[in-house]
């Protein structure tokens, strides 16, 4: 199938011209699927995907030449558009000049720059920067960071939490089919609190939220409390205003150093430049990542220099090195990425658009009882159902919008679009989920489960 690259390719509507996945994407699945272990794709379970070819903006094209829309921004990567033009500009200079640096022993001039960039942009005090690859690598830095500066090596987390899935972070993530098969191999020091869910119990105060919290740490030898400012795939849950601040006090009070997970709602998502920023908390440590590279792979952990400072070591081996650490390519892309954001105004954009979602969506829980409910913060929004979420998400991919389907019952649909997503495309994807929800309500199969934990 030949791709269409109109000059409107990136702002256009679906133009779907074979029912997805087509032979070219089955083709290239079963493919991958001979040739890749099944832990690392949903084909094993019986899904088979459309293999992306191009993206650009909000729109993505798959190997049959069908174009999409696509609420997902490659799980909130693509917050300046996929393949921003900026940024791959800026990919292209770099690798003209310096495509790999010696690490932690010589470092690159990009690095030099994205650390003084992000020291100063992160909502941290007197800020340092450790660099990372993924998101998960952040994590385990901050945590690694917190025991080193307290001496302690226990810590608090969020039941339906996230944070990766390599050894350190797995500890800390909640979902019981990711930690089981390795549940004897992972850090024990790690309790699980509830997370406030004003949505589910909008009877519960803040002093209740934060209770079990309060008796964790009254316990003693609590590193960190490590926390996701808004629940991505947890389900999209945010917390009720003043959670933050509050946790804020009962770390500074114990002192336990409050470290936020800042992966999805960093740079701009929510409608600030950080989640955090909502509330004006300045965490001890934050983990950037994902829409920070824009597309490239980079992450960060950004620290109070007095904490960061527990790094220092008098030996000829850095404690913590990675060989990819900042790569000059992600650097510079990163750096592209942020005059994007700036220039766009991003959490003005994510703000507003956000506030439409969210009041044109909650219209569908008044009119179809299979909806539980709509809530976000920016653009990170969640519809809660009591039917499939992934089957509502598949009849969605037939009429060429990309929205992913999950939560911890597998009863949220997630959106992350582009920030820069036109509000035409936005129409038009927000019209093929409500007319996809309200048909799919009578057909689609129940989850008693979802409407039991309302």
């Amino acid at each position: 199938m030949g791709t269409p690259m109109t000059t409107l390719f990136g702002n256009s509507l679906p133009d779907m011209r074979i029912e997805p996945p087509g032979p070219e994407s089955r083709r290239l699945a079963e493919n991958l699927a001979h040739n890749e272990s099944p832990g690392v794709s949903t084909m094993s379970t019986g899904h088979i995907p459309i293999v992306w070819t191009t993206a650009r903006g909000a729109n993505v094209i798959d190997a049959d030449g069908n174009v999409y829309i696509d609420l997902s921004g490659a799980f909130g990567v693509a917050s300046i558009g996929h393949n921003n033009p900026k940024v791959r500009a800026a990919i292209r200079a770099q690798s003209r000049h310096l495509i790999h640096s010696l690490a932690d022993v010589h470092p690159s001039n990009t690095r030099v720059q994205l650390a003084e960039r992000l020291a100063t942009l992160a909502p941290v005090e007197d800020a340092q920067v450790m660099f990372a690859n993924t998101g998960a690598e952040a994590v385990e830095l901050a945590m690694k960071t917190s025991s080193r500066w307290t001496g302690h090596h226990r810590f608090i987390a969020f039941e339906g939490a996230y944070h990766g899935v390599s050894y350190g972070a797995l500890a800390a993530t909640h979902r019981h089919d990711f930690r089981e098969p390795y549940e004897p191999q992972l850090h024990q020091g790690v309790v699980h609190v509830p997370y406030p869910n004003p949505t589910h119990r909008p009877d519960r105060s803040l002093r209740e939220w934060l209770e079990p919290v309060a008796q964790a740490l009254a316990k003693g030898g609590i590193a960190g409390v490590l926390v996701e400012p808004v629940q991505g795939r947890g389900g999209e849950i945010v917390p009720p205003k003043g959670f933050l601040s509050e946790l804020q006090k009962l770390c500074r009070i114990r002192k336990v150093l409050l470290i936020v997970d800042e992966m999805i709602t960093g740079f701009g998502r929510t409608g600030r430049w950080f989640a955090v920023d909502h509330e004006n908390v300045r965490p001890d440590l934050i983990c950037l990542g994902k829409a920070m590279g824009g597309g490239m792979p980079l992450s960060a952990c950004v620290g109070r220099r007095e904490v960061m400072d527990s790094w220092r070591y008098k030996t000829g081996e850095a404690p913590h090195a990675s060989t990819f650490m900042d790569h000059p390519l992600s650097s510079s892309a990163a750096l592209a990425t942020l005059n994007e954001m700036e220039r766009l105004d991003l959490p003005q954009r994510a703000n507003r658009l956000g506030r439409y979602t969210l009041k044109r969506l909650g219209a569908l829980s008044k009119q179809c009882d299979h909806v539980l409910g709509t809530r976000g913060l920016g653009l990170m929004i969640g519809i809660e159902l009591a039917i499939d979420s992934l089957a509502i998400a598949d009849a969605c991919l037939q009429r060429g919008v990309i929205v992913l389907g999950g939560g911890p019952k597998r009863n949220v649909l997630s959106l992350t679009p582009p920030i820069t997503i036109t509000q035409r495309q936005l129409n038009y994807a927000l019209m093929v989920i409500e007319e996809t929800v309200r048909a799919d309500g009578q057909v689609s199969r129940p989850l008693a489960a979802a409407r039991d934990g309302r």
